[in-house]
């Protein structure tokens, strides 16, 4: 079990500030992928998504749990993008708030070619909040 942190994530993953939504990650003795992002007071996404009343939009629950699926497969994402290609079953539970801290847990279900597919759940204190199945594409990023 690799433990990373951010610094270690960056090495990975093409997004940065303030899109960049894990801030560590491991996958663990079985091969599931586990991150985790504590939403901040200040989040772009936040802001207007309601005043008085901040809420993370789904949608940026998702893109939390496809960033922790591609460290699934972190050692063939140099020299590729990866770019959302589905999201499929996804559900909402519980909102998520600034000052939670997300919890996801992922998994591979199968890959073909260059399009990996994934089972991901975000949870915030136990409480589940989102899951769904996602789909992802490496890219070669053409120089």
């Amino acid at each position: 079990m690799q433990h990373m942190d951010l610094t270690e994530i960056k090495k990975y993953l093409p997004h940065r500030e303030p899109m960049l939504l894990i801030e560590e990650a491991w996958i663990d003795d079985e091969g599931k992928g586990h991150a985790k992002y504590t939403i901040k007071e200040n989040e772009f996404f936040t802001q207007g998504h309601f005043p008085g009343n901040p809420i993370v939009p789904g949608v940026i629950q998702c893109e939390i749990m496809a960033q922790s699926c591609a460290i699934l497969v972190k050692d063939e994402i140099p020299g590729n993008m990866t770019l959302y290609a589905g999201i499929n079953n996804v559900r909402f539970k519980n909102t998520v708030r600034p000052g939670d801290v997300c919890e996801i847990t992922c998994e591979l279900i199968s890959r073909k070619g260059p399009m990996f597919f994934c089972n991901a759940k975000l949870e915030v204190g136990g409480k589940l909040c989102c899951k769904g199945e996602l789909s992802f594409a490496l890219i070669p990023i053409k120089k």
